[in-house]
């Protein structure tokens, strides 16, 4: 079964090669799709299985006017073969839209104010928006949640803390962490005086991954404020030292780039990559609620522990980071790396601040 299927996705490709002119098949859908709309065609329809039952990944619009359409694996499948055998099946498709232009999009912010040394931060951190898929129930839903809650039980429990905490949800991650990058490049004194900021961005899933993101420094008020939380929690954890920072897969690399102490939460998968990251079945009934309220008390301890931490954690000189990460990525070393959303495996270079786009209107600026 192997053996054919192995075939007949060699024999895709390559039709799919033939027919947008390309020479390799990881842009022969980009290339195909505009040119077949430039040919007039009423519709695109298509299926980008995921590997789970029934889900797909929703990925493929690569026209302006033309509608895409995402078709089930054995929906597809059905038409494909009528196509195939000349029987002209009839698809009748309804797809209405309007285009409304530039419009403004926001971060949600919230701060409790510190009490002591207010121009130092802790941040925690998650997008609000989410892919088109479906309604974005772990994605992001579930790390919105978690700091929006977190940030109840903080403001409950510890209504003055000694540090600042502020919360960001951010908008426009999807389309190249735009919310976060623009906050960042805004507030230069808030990423100068930043403690530490918590990111969760990867599925409802209890947090088993915690790195320091490539801040040697950070390691021991990393490790000080884990072996201070509850070992029903803590011991599901893996502590990395020292990691790197976040490559770009979510918004704590907005605050990394800068050398600034920005760590990811990761987490246990639930399947996401399969079933939830951006397919059409990321819906409210995937979240695990025993798992988030564990990510929730996780994090407004770890909010607590960095507030009320007596030493503020050192960061580095990315320009001097980048040139260490060259040296090492010349030698051929690959350890001690770690992912941007919180596992092991991440870049190996330093990222770069890129900038946010933002409007050429100056009214929406």
């Amino acid at each position: 079964m192997k053996t054919m299927r192995d075939q007949m996705t060699r024999q895709w490709n390559l039709r799919l090669l033939r027919a947008s002119g390309d020479t390799s098949t990881s842009f022969a859908l980009r290339t195909l799709a505009p040119k077949l709309e430039a040919a007039g065609v009423r519709a695109l329809v298509g299926n980008r299985w995921s590997d789970g039952w029934g889900v797909d990944k929703i990925f493929n619009a690569r026209t302006q006017q033309t509608p895409t359409i995402d078709l089930s694996c054995e929906d597809y499948g059905l038409v494909y073969r009528l196509t195939e055998n000349h029987q002209n099946p009839l698809l009748r498709i309804q797809a209405e839209s309007e285009n409304l232009g530039e419009v403004p999009v926001f971060n949600l912010i919230g701060e409790i104010r510190g009490s002591q040394k207010p121009d130092e931060y802790v941040f925690l951190s998650a997008h609000f928006d989410s892919w088109d898929g479906s309604s974005g129930g772990v994605d992001n839903g579930t790390g919105t949640i978690t700091m929006l809650e977190a940030m109840r039980i903080l403001k409950q429990a510890y209504p003055n803390p000694k540090r600042t905490i502020i919360v960001g949800h951010w908008s426009g991650e999807e389309q190249g962490l735009v919310g976060s990058r623009a906050f960042a490049a805004d507030h230069p004194e808030i990423v100068k005086g930043l403690q530490a900021l918590f990111n969760q961005d990867n599925g409802t899933g209890r947090v088993v991954n915690v790195a320091a993101s490539g801040l040697l420094d950070a390691t021991s008020n990393l490790a000080g404020w884990l072996a201070r939380v509850p070992r029903e929690i803590s011991r599901n954890i893996t502590f990395g030292f020292a990691g790197s920072p976040a490559g770009g897969g979510s918004d704590n690399a907005s605050f990394a780039c800068y050398g600034a102490p920005a760590f990811s939460l990761g987490s246990l998968s639930w399947d996401y990559g399969k079933y939830t990251w951006h397919t059409n079945r990321d819906t409210f009934d995937k979240i695990v609620w025993d798992d988030l309220k564990n990510n929730v008390v996780l994090t407004a301890m770890l909010a607590y522990l960095a507030s009320e931490d007596p030493t503020m954690i050192g960061r580095v000189n990315p320009d001097s980071a980048r040139a260490a990460f060259a040296a090492t990525r010349a030698s051929g070393d690959t350890t001690g790396r770690a992912a941007g959303r919180g596992g092991f495996g991440g870049p190996r270079a330093w990222p770069q601040c890129d900038k946010a786009p933002r409007s050429t209107n100056p009214r929406l600026r």
